[in-house]
């Protein structure tokens, strides 16, 4: 599609950190336009504020995975969790485009500092969730870290139906999940066009197998669609799969590796395209309950820059390909 002006500008005028993205995948500017935009989430809006959070030991809110005092208080017992402890706030600032040299010093004391809340296990070696491995990952070769532990972990731990599931770690199933597979492929792929490492590629495809046969939507034993959240985009997704996510990994798939769309994406391009306003906005379904250092999209139902950047270069992509 050819993106109408209007809406161009509405996602234009945002935050630093959406801006630089709009500029380079929908607006076409060139590199030295956007890359000056991204160098600007550094000093500005969304990523300045976090960085400003950052504790003198390398983490956020003294925790890996969960803020410190967490287990054993009354915000345990709410609903969701808090989404601002150190795994987090460094999965949205390399999301958001920051350079690693802004946060120099920051793997070494993570490394001396920091801990999992799962078996006091040290932060770059990971622990048994894959999403958390998966995220850990992806930051670790983001700002240096050594996760050669890491790299070994993934293609150990893939199920026999080509994906992971973080509840199999616990042997409660020997069946993959859409949230897990998804999340595992992103972390690799964000290893693989960090560190130009592709040992652990033939895993990711693996699982990005698995989503495909799949049709990204359906479940293998009666082709229903496997839950609803497959169709309710939010922002931040945090670790919930959706269509929407998953198109856009194999986007960017696609470019890292010069290959065009796979027929089997398009029932969730259709999904994706059904959920899109007259306007060209994508609505923001219900947010992921839990502390946060503070918003980065709107309220429920309301039109979302996020999910109308992210499902126009979708689309984009898609029909371009076709």
């Amino acid at each position: 599609m050819t993106i109408d002006q209007d809406l161009l500008d509405w996602l234009l005028d945002s935050d630093p950190a959406l801006r630089w993205q709009v500029e380079r995948d929908l607006a076409g500017a060139p590199p030295d336009v956007w890359e000056a935009t991204r160098a600007l989430v550094a000093t500005e809006g969304f990523g300045a504020r976090l960085l400003a959070e950052q504790d003198a030991d390398g983490q956020w809110a003294g925790g890996a995975f969960f803020p410190s005092g967490f287990f054993g208080s009354a915000e345990q017992d709410e609903p969701g969790q808090p989404w601002v402890a150190t795994t987090w706030v460094l999965k949205d600032l390399r999301e958001w485009g920051v350079d690693a040299t802004v946060l120099d010093g920051t793997a070494g004391k993570l490394a001396a500092n920091s801990r999992w809340e799962y078996e006091d296990l040290p932060y770059w070696g990971g622990e048994v969730d894959v999403c958390i491995n998966s995220y850990t990952l992806a930051s670790g070769a983001w700002l240096g870290a050594d996760v050669s532990r890491l790299v070994a972990w993934f293609p150990e731990h893939r199920l026999a139906d080509g994906g992971w599931n973080c509840e199999a770690e616990e042997g409660d199933s020997v069946r993959s999940s859409f949230h897990s597979t998804l999340n595992a492929a992103r972390g690799i792929l964000a290893y693989e066009r960090i560190t130009g490492d592709t040992s652990m590629r033939a895993a990711r495809h693996g699982g990005e197998e698995y989503l495909l046969s799949r049709h990204l939507m359906n479940r293998a034993t009666t082709g229903e669609v496997v839950g609803p959240f497959v169709t309710r985009f939010v922002y931040p997704n945090r670790h919930r799969y959706s269509a929407l996510v998953a198109l856009d990994h194999f986007r960017d798939v696609a470019l890292v590796e010069g290959t065009p769309p796979d027929p089997r994406l398009t029932d969730a391009v259709d999904a994706v395209r059904a959920a899109r306003q007259p306007d060209g906005t994508w609505l923001q379904t219900t947010p992921l309950p839990g502390r946060t250092w503070f918003d980065v999209d709107v309220a429920e139902g309301e039109p979302s820059k996020w999910l109308t950047l992210i499902g126009t270069r979708v689309l984009d992509w898609w029909d371009a390909s076709s």
